[in-house]
């Protein structure tokens, strides 16, 4: 099964910056299954304009949920999701999974997701056969940078193409 998600952070990478709020949708028709979380920083070093995307101040990101504790909930939430074989895809699977990789390591010693992630957007320049492509007029819910939205416009996009190719899922 494919599990949508998308990842905000305060800095370009994971350890030294942290991920402050993570979400995600299961790809299926109406996008009910979603896991949305608020993580407290790891790290005392952030960007302020990383932050400010995310419209949170770091006052409020200090009482963020602890990290460990949302890691284990999104491992037991994936798994309830797909207990076989859960797909990790993102738009920016570069920065999605570096995030959460790094963070299922950190916290627990293991990824639910194994060692492998899909990009949305390489999927649909390989459909398309355009290098240059972007699945994202695709999206039906606005990119807000709030995550559970941004993943929920992701897996909408790639059910227009699943539904649009017959792919199989």
């Amino acid at each position: 099964m494919y599990i949508m998600v998308d990842v905000e952070a305060d800095g370009p990478i994971p350890g030294r910056y942290s991920m402050i709020e993570l979400g995600a949708v299961t790809v299926e028709p109406g996008l009910d299954r979603v896991f949305h979380a608020k993580l407290r920083p790891i790290s005392d070093e952030y960007m302020r304009e990383a932050l400010a995307i995310t419209g949170y101040t770091r006052e409020q990101t200090l009482q963020f949920d602890e990290p460990a504790r949302v890691m284990s909930d999104f491992e037991k939430w994936v798994i309830s999701v797909d207990p076989k074989r859960p797909i990790f895809i993102s738009d920016n699977n570069g920065f999605d999974w570096m995030f959460v990789c790094w963070y299922f390591h950190m916290f627990l010693g293991r990824n639910p997701f194994g060692h492998s992630s899909q990009n949305l957007n390489s999927l649909y320049k390989g459909l398309t056969r355009d290098l240059f492509g972007s699945f994202k007029h695709l999206r039906k819910t606005p990119h807000d940078h709030n995550p559970v939205n941004d993943a929920r416009g992701n897996a909408e996009a790639l059910l227009a193409l699943i539904e649009k190719y017959r792919l199989k899922y």
